[in-house]
């Protein structure tokens, strides 16, 4: 590598203009790179939704869920699914592996619904839907303060939503909370009985109008004209003028007679609004929501900056009372990440040049150095927009961290030409040399730092998907620092440096610093000692280190433990359970109460209830298809995110009569903090024992909060159970009944039309609906013998069902949820295990661990792999740079005593170990062989130079202390401001990571430094000592007294002229 050193210096004014053209294409990727909160993940799931209205959970998995669930079970890559059938839904999860191509597997899973789409029920159209971080709203804008909620809604349809998904980037608008419109056809029984009619003719009459088909073409003079039979329906009056076609001789009779009969003399036709089946608010206020989301290509705060500014158009354009507001917006909150990261990085930069500058005292060499941190800096941002990838808190957090690091290089560069270039010397043959004496260790500490990275890509789950971005951008900053280190660093050197005083000897003759006789420096005088006692005790020094090693395991239980850790994000989502099948009405009046509640908590500025309905149909799906009550609240960017999520909780504590309320635990955008038990059984008697037992055997232990379960509450419902017997004498069949029941109670849709531009939906309703069980048993049932009542074959009454049902692979299944009470997982997850030992369960019944226990263990196991793949491929680096087994497996032994200060700094900080930290200790592994190699790598140069494994030890590692301790305290600096979380935003990721470096790092350079030479000097100075003792002399290999002297000189040696 010391070749292109020399190629630059050869060609010094090219290697100027390279670094001119990259600092600029860097600055123009800088400006063009997209912002996001987090790299793009898509998740390898699909879900297949269905509705079928009115029916229950029994209903829904007997009749929807386990067909499709069965159907998907041959799909290649799938690993697993889970149906959750609830009242009127069904949603089905299926898991695929990673990498899994979602749009093929898309495609089998709608050709395996196709096969059994038969067998469903009428009117279930199962939708498959995928997610990705894509999917989540990156603005929201609410309306508030308008009289006519009809009126606005369509304002807002006609021009407003228009607008928004004109803007650049946006992909779709639409509006939460809003009621659409229906046509209702109310028959007259009475007229329809009395045409001879039922209430089939009404729905054929709708099919077989308002239909448009082709009629091939006519040729007429010079015009080839279409032939179109048909035309549509418009409107309410043409839906009503539409003929009932007569079937029997008594109709035909009377439309010959009377004109044919329409649909209006027999119903009713209208044009409804929707039921309301949810409510929306914002502040307290009634609010239409306008929930936009982006282009997967599209830059997240480049939109919400669009959208910002085109609000005054649109509040313009839809004038009156009503006012638009900004509920909720990614973008403030990825800017200020992305700043608090810069500022970080910033301060970091400074605090390594001021290192740099206190050891060199120069302040030439210093510039000389800090300039390869933005030239790596700015060539890495080249990198990251060529792989394609965006801006966010782990590229940024991985750039921070890179700045201790990118100039790691450099400083061994500089150091070691300022060394050789003194007054007296040649210039370039100075510079030349210095550089191909650290050419070669700097290379390879650069290669096992960047290695370490590999395993990444083999890490699965959202652990790699997230990270990978992260690993990419340390390994191009640290490439290009490389490439710095060895062209830039030694043109500006041989521009900019001027030559030191010579280093001279006892009689004041010029001597070279590298030569051992060479006289050392203050920082050396004080060092010496302590390498020569180590070398002197060296039995000792590794008994010592053996024992800080064994404390090191035993204090490891004492960290915390978490998966990713709070976000410091400025939305949480409070959910509101309110009993048992509440009604909107009971729900609205105990949302009301909690809205109070909210509204009272410092740091709150924006709370949007969602009675009903989440606001969002993938986040229903993706929850289980739950309904109920969900707050979603912005709080105050400035606040202490963690301590406003306190104060709600201890004010909704306080609340009476408001059902079951959850403050979202604090989260990174990957997921739940909760810990899932999953609990399965071969029967629904035995699930709900098994989940009781589960829930009281939970309840009190230490480090869990709220425990909640989908089985803990049963749904009330009214059964309708058909006496068969008692129908068949009356000419019906248990069919029949239910149909007309179904019929009855909820409008069915019997086809669409296209009224002013819009498409809506036509149902047919029945005139009354019964209101309570006495009006539902009295519902009167045609059958042979006439008009009977509904109870006189069938019983009707209250009865209960589980709220949902939830099944893998066909087998019933419950979950409880325990949300910690504590940041460290590590307590939670074992009161849970140690709850469920021995936990006496219903025959064929189970419980397991899961949730994010499931997810941090697997994700351990995968980075643990890599840590140990990644020691593999350093010694491997090694082997290659040392041509010897035997020496890397000594530069290895500072792995694990990297841990000491990792572990101890993670305790003494309180921070959990997590997925963050382990990327550290996974980055560690890189870092801490890098000095090692620098220091065995001149200790090598001494002995090929015939100096004995000792006095070639005590040279080298003198030599070495100074861009040793350099290196090591610029990058710790670098990371400070990180670590301490400075900013107070966008640390969740650096943070942890930030600690484990920075302990790793002064634990490795105190055993580089005193341990590795001790351990190296009874190794490798074994074979000499013994040749020592066949020869009769003594074992002059461990006296190192004349070398740890006062004056620290050693036996002179004779030395290479590296001056012309």
């Amino acid at each position: 590598m010391s070749h292109l050193a020399v190629l630059s210096l050869k060609n010094r004014a090219l290697i100027a203009l390279i670094t001119i053209v990259a600092a600029i294409f860097g600055g123009l990727a800088l400006t063009s790179l997209k912002q996001e909160l987090i790299p793009s993940v898509e998740f390898p799931q699909l879900s297949i939704l269905s509705t079928y209205p009115g029916a229950s959970p029994d209903v829904v998995n007997n009749d929807v869920s386990t067909p499709i669930e069965t159907a998907i079970q041959g799909i290649p890559g799938l690993e697993s699914t889970t149906a959750t059938s609830t009242t009127n839904a069904s949603i089905i999860q299926a898991s695929f592996t990673y990498g899994t191509d979602l749009a093929t597997a898309e495609q089998k899973i709608l050709q395996a619904i196709n096969r059994i789409k038969s067998t469903l029920p009428t009117g279930v159209e199962p939708n498959v839907v995928s997610f990705s971080i894509d999917d989540l709203p990156v603005i929201a804008l609410a309306v508030t303060g308008y009289g006519d909620e009809k009126t606005i809604q369509a304002q807002l349809q006609a021009s407003t939503i228009p607008d928004l998904e004109d803007v650049k980037g946006v992909s779709a608008a639409t509006i939460v909370g809003g009621q659409g419109q229906r046509v209702t056809i109310t028959p007259d029984q009475a007229k329809l009985a009395a045409a001879g009619f039922t209430q089939t003719a009404l729905t054929d009459a709708l099919k077989q109008n308002g239909v448009l088909f082709p009629g091939g073409t006519v040729t007429e003079g010079d015009q080839t004209l279409t032939v179109q039979t048909g035309s549509k329906l418009t409107s309410v009056d043409q839906i009503s003028a539409l003929p009932l076609v007569p079937t029997s001789a008594a109709q035909f009779e009377g439309a010959a007679k009377n004109g044919p009969l329409k649909i209006g003399d027999v119903a009713t036709v209208a044009l409804a609004q929707d039921p309301v089946t949810s409510i929306s608010r914002v502040n307290g206020e009634p609010a239409l929501t306008i929930s936009i989301t982006k282009l997967p290509s599209a830059n997240t705060v480049d939109v919400s900056r669009a959208v910002t500014a085109l609000l005054p158009k649109l509040q313009s354009d839809i004038g009156g009372d009503a006012s638009f507001s900004v509920v909720f917006d990614q973008a403030p909150y990825i800017e200020q990440s992305i700043e608090s990261l810069a500022q970080e990085g910033l301060l970091g930069l400074v605090f390594a040049v001021l290192v740099i500058l206190v050891f060199l005292l120069s302040v030439r060499s210093t510039l000389v150095t800090a300039i390869s941190i933005p030239t790596s800096v700015l060539i890495t941002f080249v990198g990251i927009q060529a792989f394609g990838y965006s801006l966010n808190i782990l590229t940024l957090g991985a750039l921070t961290i890179a700045i201790g690091r990118v100039v790691d290089d450099s400083i061994v560069v500089i150091e070691n030409i300022k060394r050789h270039y003194v007054e007296g010397a040649e210039k370039l043959s100075s510079i030349l040399l210095a550089v191909r004496e650290v050419a070669a260790a700097i290379t390879a500490s650069t290669i096992t730092t960047v290695a370490v990275f590999l395993p990444i890509a083999f890490v699965g789950d959202v652990t790699g998907e997230l990270f990978r971005p992260f690993a990419m951008t340390v390994t191009i900053a640290m490439a290009a620092s490389l490439f710095v280190a060895l062209t830039i660093v030694p043109v500006l050197a041989y521009w900019f440096l001027r030559p030191g005083k010579p280093v001279r000897d006892a009689e004041g003759d010029p001597i070279d610093p590298e030569d051992p006789a060479a006289p050392p420096s203050r920082l050396q005088r004080a060092y010496l000692p302590i390498l020569g006692w180590t070398l002197k005790h060296s039995w000792v020094t590794l008994l010592v280190a053996v024992l800080v090693l064994g404390g090191t395991i035993a204090a490891a239980p004492f960290m915390k433990t978490n998966f990713l850790g709070d976000s410091g994000q400025n939305t949480f989502t409070v959910t509101q359970q309110v009993g048992q099948a509440p009604s909107l009405d009971a729900e609205d009046a105990a949302a009301k109460k909690v809205e109070t509640a909210l509204k009272g908590v410092t740091g709150i500025t924006t709370v949007q209830t969602s009675i009903g309905s989440s606001g969002s149909a993938v986040r229903d799906a993706f929850r289980g298809g739950s309904t109920g009550i969900t707050y979603s609240v912005t709080t105050d960017t400035s606040a202490d995110q963690v301590t406003v999520r306190n104060d709600v909780e201890k004010a909704l504590a306080d609340l009476t009569d408001v059902g079951t309320v959850t403050v979202s635990s604090g989260q990174g955008g990957f997921g739940s903090t909760d810990v899932e038990v999953d609990v399965t059984a071969p029967s629904g008697d035995a699930l709900q024992k098994a989940t009781d037992a589960v829930v009281a055997a939970l309840q009190g232990k230490a480090g869990i909060g709220q425990i909640t379960s989908n089985l803990s509450a049963s749904l009330p419902y009214i059964a309708v159970t058909v006496d068969r017997a008692k129908a068949a004498q009356l000419g019906l069949s248990e069919v029949a009944v239910g149909g007309l029941v179904s019929n009855t109670m909820q409008p069915s849709q019997i086809g669409s039309v296209e009224i002013d531009g819009t498409a809506l939906t036509v149902y047919l309703q029945a005139a009354s609906v019964p209101k309570t069980i006495d009006e539902l048993k009295g519902l009167q049932v045609a059958s042979a013998s006439g008009l009977v009542r509904l109870d006189q074959v069938a019983t009707v009454e209250q009865s209960q069902g589980p709220t949902s049902i939830t099944t893998q692979r066909g087998q019933r299944t419950a979950t409880v949820t325990v949300s910690p009470s504590t940041d460290d997982l590590n307590t939670a997850s074992a009161s849970v295990r140690t709850a469920l030992t021995g936990l006496d369960l219903p025959t064929g019944a189970a419980a397991k661990v899961g949730g994010v226990v499931t997810q941090q263990s697997d994700a351990f196991g995968q980075l643990g792999l890599a840590m140990l793949a990644a020691i593999l491929i350093v010694y491997i680096v090694m082997v290659a740079t040392f041509k010897s087994l035997r020496q890397p497996l000594l530069l290895l032994v500072s792995v694990p005593f990297a841990a000491t200060g990792a572990i101890l700094l993670q305790i003494a900080t309180g921070v959990p170990l997590g997925v963050a930290s382990l990327i550290g200790v996974l980055m560690l592994i890189g870092i801490v062989v890098t000095n090692a190699i620098v220091l065995v790598d001149l200790v090598n140069q001494y002995r090929a130079k015939g100096l004995s494994a000792h006095d070639a030890t005590v040279a080298g590692g003198s030599r070495r202390l100074r861009p040793i301790l350099m290196t090591a305290l610029a990058t710790i600096f670098a990371l400070t401001p990180m670590a301490l979380g400075i900013t107070g935003h966008g640390g969740f990721i650096s943070q942890p990571l930030a600690i484990v470096v920075i302990g790793g790092l002064i634990s490795s350079t105190v055993l580089t430094l005193l341990v590795l030479p001790t351990l190296y000097n009874l190794v490798e100075g074994a074979r000499e000592r013994r040749a020592a003792r066949r020869a009769g002399g003594g074992d002059d290999g461990t006296d190192v007294d004349a070398v740890a002297s006062a004056d620290g000189s050693a036996a002179l040696h004779p030395r290479r002229s590296r001056r012309r």
